[in-house]
């Protein structure tokens, strides 16, 4: 799990992906020559900081946003939340600035959100969880495994793929906003029908630690019936362990899938974690390992 901890290191507040987004294009450009098949790159300014790999021919794209949840320095030692995370007085949040690295502590509620690094920082300055990993035999727990994990599959995924799309976005912890210029791309270079989004979700009444990936049937959002029941009847045939999520409220770049103007199924797959938008998400290690296996065996059948 080296990777995956170096992945977890890298600092990605929605609107500043430029980081991750070099990170893991050094990795690809390493590693790719190991993979079955040598994808195709698009990345740099026409796709700002989003990565879409292309392998063969596509029928399916994989979906996983870089960004995280976090903070943006305002005014008088105040901070303005950047996507929904939870405000727990004390927490530890790390970050940096023109004038240097920052490690400071958050102060207030949800009211008013402060920090107490003792010099004022600049404004528009991202800040995030300070990390702390832990595994143990069951469980790993860290900030930002949503959605971390989601890019540890998908190019876990790209090790083994012949065909399909496999595509790093941005935004979309903070409204979205990547997935329609890649969407239209994709629609006019290779074409696909379907969409699979790694991504992880709640541990809630039930869904529960242990009992396998998630394949969600609808969050707020509800994808086409006949899609999802196709995706549950492999996942039964593959043996990998999974759970069915029926929710009321949450969303993924799903929603901007289901909005676009083309034709394309989608469904939400990933892992469950608790403490959500906390330094403290916990995913249980069984429920990752039939995260990884469920992506190879579904976009070699779909």
């Amino acid at each position: 799990m080296k990777f995956l901890f170096e992945i977890l290191k890298q600092y990605s507040v929605s609107g500043d992906e430029s980081e991750i987004s070099t990170f893991l294009l050094q990795y690809i450009n390493q590693r790719k020559n190991y993979w079955n098949v040598i994808p195709k790159i698009y990345f740099g300014e026409n796709f700002h900081d989003c990565i879409l790999l292309k392998f063969g021919e596509p029928r399916t794209a994989v979906f996983a946003h870089m960004d995280t949840i976090g903070f943006m320095a305002r005014y008088n030692n105040q901070l303005i939340s950047v996507g929904g995370p939870e405000i727990i007085e004390g927490t530890k949040l790390a970050g940096r600035d023109s004038l240097g690295e920052i490690n400071c502590k958050l102060n207030g509620d949800e009211n008013e959100i402060t920090h107490d690094f003792p010099r004022g920082i600049d404004s528009g300055t991202r800040l995030s969880f300070a990390q702390n990993i832990r595994v143990d035999e069951e469980f790993i727990q860290a900030a930002y495994l949503d959605n971390r994990l989601g890019i540890y599959t998908a190019l876990k995924l790209c090790e083994t793929i012949v065909d399909g799309w496999v595509v790093f976005t941005t935004y979309e912890e903070h409204g979205g906003g990547s997935m329609p210029f890649l969407i239209k791309f994709i629609q006019e270079t290779s074409p696909i029908k379907q969409a699979l989004i790694a991504d992880i979700t709640w541990i809630t009444e039930g869904v529960e630690f242990h009992n396998g990936v998630v394949i969600s049937i609808r969050d707020k959002f509800i994808p086409r019936k006949k899609f999802i029941d196709r995706i549950i009847d492999l996942a039964k045939e593959s043996g990998i362990p999974f759970q069915l999520e029926v929710e009321e409220y949450g969303g993924s770049d799903g929603r901007e899938v289901q909005f676009s103007p083309y034709p394309i199924d989608w469904c939400f797959i990933g892992a469950a974690e608790e403490n959500v938008h906390t330094p403290d998400e916990k995913v249980s290690l069984i429920d990752l390992a039939a995260m990884l296996n469920i992506y190879p065996y579904l976009m070699e059948r779909l």
